[in-house]
């Protein structure tokens, strides 16, 4: 082994870890990354390095390890040239041999952790605080790894049904979509507000695309310090116009599911296998109960407006006992609890007027809950301007914070419907996490601002 301050010169490229192995016995090649771990015998020391791909071993030989090695302490950038020999025993097949490493930085400090234990030793609140470097661990990594295939089959199933992505505003002007727990910031010396979703704005986007998505953040700024609530998280949003109900909205979100599942063990089948996730089965149409007959089912009463966490802990294992499916769609939520651009039961199609929703009166929406808790909200909007008159009317909004929004349905607006999946939540079911923290990047909740 040598080391030296200057790349090592020449027409040979980076490898990743991963495609190590492909390449002939003796033939050259170069890794460049992270030292993982350093593991000293008496006459040689194993060195493994790791990239963006996975792992690699570094076999160096000779009377100068020891001396040569410490100026590259574990999580030093390095690159290594040598030549490739097959071997079973090391990580992917293949390893380096006769290496040359190069330290592409100063020495690194130590971790504040092992990163290169196969679990993670230290509690969430460590993991938090140094999220910058623990974050490098691969069960962490692989947490994320499976996230971010879930954004790409998202995108991917909702493109290849014809909708188009769209980009809301996150800072805007009222904070009337759905009460007061939303986060003012100052606007050149003016109220304004970080978004509580893209609801409004991809509404009217329906106006421009008929079908638009979203993958972007949405603030809430609820005083919840529950393992299940952030101030901040993702929000895979859509909305489609010319549906008949919310039963259309239900097909597309099944649709949605299915190509995230697909692009996890398609694009993330390795973090799957380190996490020894179970990949839920999509069912080809997602099981539907009525809200209140899930009420009784759970033994609930009828008077209810809300499912508590037991029920949908129960509903949840009744659509697995029943339906074979760890979805299951309850329709039919009171409109009481739903916002004021939601269709009430049986919502007409074509001309005329809605009439007033009654007392308690069921809405066109759902909850689609996923291994016992809540996954994905939506359903059916109103969509003939004087039915929103109406619905402001009845909850004591001001229609003028809301004139641009408005303006979108006087001007006309197709029936219409769309819902939206929580992508920390998600990952958070597929990983089996107690904690929501621990399947979002840098997480912001109640105590949480930093790092």
């Amino acid at each position: 082994m040598s080391t030296t301050p200057h790349p090592p010169t020449g027409a040979v490229s980076r490898v990743l870890a991963r495609d190590l192995a492909t390449l002939p016995d003796g033939s050259p090649a170069v890794l460049a990354g992270w030292v993982h771990r350093r593991r000293s015998l008496a006459s040689v020391t194993f060195v493994i390095v790791r990239d963006r791909s996975g792992l690699a071993q570094v076999v160096v030989k000779g009377p100068d390890v020891l001396v040569g090695l410490a100026d590259v302490p574990e999580e030093t950038v390095v690159e290594v040239s040598g030549r490739v020999v097959h071997n079973p025993a090391a990580p992917g097949g293949a390893e380096l041999v006769d290496p040359t490493i190069v330290p592409l930085t100063e020495p690194a400090a130590a971790p504040p952790v092992e990163l290169w234990r196969p679990t993670f030793g230290a509690g969430l609140p460590t993991h938090l605080d140094h999220a910058a470097v623990t974050l490098r661990h691969p069960r962490h990594r692989a947490v994320w790894e499976v996230a971010s295939a879930s954004m790409r089959g998202f995108r991917s199933a909702l493109t290849g049904l014809d909708f188009t992505e769209i980009a809301t505003p996150k800072l805007v002007g009222t904070a009337t979509e759905s009460g007061a727990n939303v986060f003012e910031v100052d606007y050149f010396g003016r109220p304004a507000y970080l978004a509580q979703s893209p609801q409004l704005y991809k509404q009217m986007l329906v106006g421009v695309f008929e079908r638009v998505f979203e993958v972007g953040p949405v603030f809430r700024a609820e005083p919840h310090d529950t393992v299940r609530h952030l101030a901040q998280y993702t929000s895979l949003d859509a909305e489609l116009g010319f549906i008949r109900d919310h039963r259309d909205v239900l097909a597309v979100l099944r649709a949605a599911l299915a190509g995230m599942v697909e692009a996890v063990g398609t694009y993330a089948a390795e973090a799957a296998s380190l996490l020894s996730l179970h990949l839920p089965r999509v069912p080809a149409e997602l099981p539907v109960i009525h809200f209140r007959d899930a009420l009784a089912l759970v033994g609930a009463d009828p008077a209810e407006p809300d499912l508590s966490p037991a029920h949908e802990r129960a509903l949840s294992a009744w659509a697995r006992a029943v339906h074979d499916s760890e979805f299951l769609a309850v329709e039919g939520f009171p409109m009481v609890k739903r916002p004021f651009y939601t269709a009430p039961e049986g919502y007409g199609r074509a001309g005329g007027t809605g009439s007033e929703p009654a007392p308690g009166q069921a809405s066109n929406s759902f909850d689609v809950l996923f291994r016992g808790l809540e996954l994905t909200t939506g359903g059916q909007r109103l969509h003939r301007p004087s039915d929103y008159r109406a619905a402001l009317e009845r909850a004591g909004q001001d229609p003028a914070p809301l004139a641009g929004y408005l303006a979108a349905f006087d001007h006309g607006m197709p029936p219409h419907g769309g819902f939206a999946i929580g992508l920390e939540r998600w990952v958070a079911r597929l990983s089996g996490a107690e904690n929501v923290r621990e399947v979002a990047l840098f997480p912001r909740d109640l105590h949480r601002l930093l790092p």
